[in-house]
């Protein structure tokens, strides 16, 4: 990646491509959990993971664009989003659907405290652009986590 040309939004660019890493690993795995999920909640999992996943990839795009409106660079392969993601892998596809939920609510936790670090970056800044839009992504973020957490009561 290159090197960051304006210092004063070097902790916005950082904070904006976790959470971009963070966003894409957590959509890989949402995804990876929708195809292996199995049991008797299979197909309401099935459908709230595949919902989840749409809603991740759809913020991906926005990510990445803050960064370049920033005239910053983001994420350029595979190997930057596992070297800047908080995500840890999961392939195991046979853990149980319980565990997938439990994982899935505690990795959108993790992204939802990468999304208070671009809020914070954003707002010592001043950019009202992003401070505003990445509470949506916020938003989103505590849906999910809610949806999850309610899922393993």
């Amino acid at each position: 990646m290159a090197e960051l040309g304006n210092n004063a939004k070097a902790g916005l660019v950082t904070a904006l491509n976790g959470a971009l890493a963070d966003t894409m690993a957590l959509y890989f795995k949402t995804k990876n959990f929708h195809w292996h999920v199995a049991g008797p909640r299979f197909r309401d999992l099935h459908l709230l993971f595949d919902e989840q996943a749409a809603q991740l990839i759809g913020t991906v795009d926005d990510i990445g664009e803050r960064v370049r409106k920033n005239d910053e660079y983001t994420l350029t392969s595979i190997g930057t989003v596992a070297s800047e993601t908080q995500i840890k892998d999961q392939d195991d596809v046979t853990i149980t659907a319980d565990a997938m939920v439990a994982e899935l609510r505690d990795d959108n936790r993790k992204l939802h405290d990468r999304l208070g670090k671009v809020k914070e970056e954003a707002e010592s800044v001043g950019d009202n652009a992003t401070s505003g839009i990445v509470d949506d992504w916020i938003d989103q973020c505590e849906e999910r986590i809610w949806f999850l957490n309610q899922t393993t009561k």
